[in-house]
């Protein structure tokens, strides 16, 4: 059974918050969303100019309060550098950054080209590793701030066809641990959230049904996660609660061992 959906708490009251890879129906929408709901003020970011706007009106109809936006692709670092200089003239510094852009999909290792390997790595982890060296530098100046990655429990366990994506994601952990370290020496943190499976309809057109249902199956709850569920874990993360937190995957899973 799935839990009622959370009442807001102010955790993020007063705080700026960025979220990438927010339009659509999937985790970063949904980070969005709560930290909306959890008093901070946002800018959301996405590839998908369209699908930008309409989760921006979304949130909009549903919270009361409109998140700025900012159309930019993680891959290039001009666009990433764009979307700094954005949060900060609309926000005017940013408390919490939310890196959720990823690419996914099954090929198995002896059918996967150059280009499959390299587009997965560039959105999955190469846009963490910009994102945070753009974002860092007036974090640092401030002697505060909060960055929250999303990886994968694909990370530590082997899944078929998903090489890739599991090289990826192991990678936002150890460039989550390691830049942790480097900026705790000037007051911010870094941490990831590693969930398992998360339901949500982008997910649903990609994956087969079988899949879906084997996966969900090796859950302790026998369902996936919502979406919410995850974005839960990193408004705690995001928050002045996980304040001794600094380097660390938190995992959002109901797997059995």
């Amino acid at each position: 059974m799935v839990p009622s959906y959370p009442e807001p708490r102010n955790l993020l009251k007063g705080k700026t918050v960025v979220v990438t890879a927010a339009a659509g129906t999937g985790i970063g929408f949904s980070a969005a969303k709560r930290a909306t709901e959890e008093g901070a003020t946002v800018l959301i970011s996405d590839f998908h100019e369209r699908r930008l706007g309409e989760a921006a009106d979304r949130i909009a109809d549903e919270v009361g309060t409109r998140p700025a936006t900012f159309v930019c692709d993680v891959t290039q670092q001009d666009h990433v550098d764009g979307l700094r200089d954005a949060a900060l003239a609309a926000l005017g510094h940013v408390d919490v950054l939310i890196n959720n852009a990823g690419l996914g999909g099954e090929v198995d290792v002896v059918d996967m080209t150059d280009d499959q390997w390299s587009r997965v790595l560039d959105v999955t982890l190469n846009s963490v590793f910009r994102m945070t060296r753009s974002f860092l530098p007036s974090m640092y100046e401030r002697k505060t701030g909060v960055i929250v990655n999303n990886a994968s429990v694909l990370g530590w366990r082997a899944q078929k066809g998903q090489a890739h994506y599991a090289a990826a994601k192991a990678g936002v952990m150890a460039f989550t641990r390691c830049s942790a370290v480097e900026a705790a020496e000037h007051g911010v943190r870094i941490n990831a959230v590693a969930p398992s499976i998360a339901m949500h309809a982008f997910l649903a057109k990609v994956t087969t049904d079988e899949l879906l249902e084997k996966l969900s199956a090796q859950e302790a709850f026998g369902r996936p996660a919502e979406v919410w569920e995850v974005a839960n874990v990193m408004m705690f993360l995001a928050s002045d609660l996980s304040s001794y937190m600094t380097g660390e995957i938190v995992s959002v899973s109901s797997q059995r061992a």
